[in-house]
């Protein structure tokens, strides 16, 4: 991503200092590849850009667990006030992981819970149920591996509001299986703010871009598995998967 270049960096301390948001509202944007690499050259002065190490972007991998009823994915699939989603984040470059436990919160904002992890465990989420079942009080049982998605990430930290915005590519998907999707033509953009719209949104919409329904899990799930019920994302897996 050339256009990064074009930031000054933040480390990664002072970016958990400034802009965690653990609990947050996120919006996310499905941009053609060239429109969002191009987004970081036209945020010059009012963003920095996460860097490690010298390195700019970083290789993500995620791993969800769902039960053979497929819980997690219903309840979203569904708009159930409930829902949850369990998975690991294994950062591909430092080998660092967590297991982490999203779930809803107030006014439809976004809680996530996690746990440092051994790396070696990502595909089980057995050695951290107890975490689970603490934070959804209560038991989920036959949690497994159901899909794992590798893509890569610019963090950027936007200086007026203190929120995130992650720029997402090189997107595939699989399941258990090895089948698999991978979509090179198109980046995922999401902002993470507090909850009012950042300068990164209004930045957007004024190039007549509007947040679309997606997430990692559930829509690449329902792109790999057409027979499982997608109506939330029916629009965006005809747009772009």
């Amino acid at each position: 991503m050339s256009a990064l270049a074009t930031l000054e960096p933040i480390s990664l301390d002072e970016l958990l200092e400034k802009a965690e948001l653990q609990t947050r509202v996120d919006r996310k944007y499905v941009l053609p590849l060239d429109e969002a690499l191009e987004l970081p050259g036209r945020l010059g002065g009012q963003a920095r850009v996460l860097e490690i190490a010298g390195e700019r972007t970083f290789r993500y991998r995620s791993t969800y667990f769902d039960t053979p009823d497929l819980i997690s994915y219903r309840l979203t699939a569904h708009r159930r006030r409930r829902r949850f989603k369990v998975r690991t984040r294994t950062y591909l470059d430092s080998a660092l992981c967590w297991l982490e436990v999203k779930t809803e919160g107030y006014r439809g904002g976004t809680v996530k819970d996690r746990l440092p992890y051994q790396a070696c465990d990502e595909d089980s989420v057995t050695p951290g149920n107890w975490f689970v079942e603490s934070i959804l009080g209560g038991a989920v049982p036959g949690l497994a591996p159901t899909l794992s998605t590798n893509y890569r990430r610019a963090t950027l930290h936007v200086f007026a509001d203190d929120s995130r915005v992650t720029i997402d590519t090189s997107l595939s998907w699989e399941d258990p299986s090895g089948f698999g999707l991978h979509l090179p033509q198109i980046a995922i953009v999401e902002t993470k703010t507090r909850s009012a719209a950042s300068p990164v949104d209004r930045l957007l919409w004024a190039g007549g871009r509007r947040p679309v329904r997606i997430s990692k899990y559930a829509t690449g799930l329902a792109a790999l598995r057409p027979d499982l019920p997608a109506v939330p994302w029916r629009r965006t897996l005809r747009r772009f998967f």
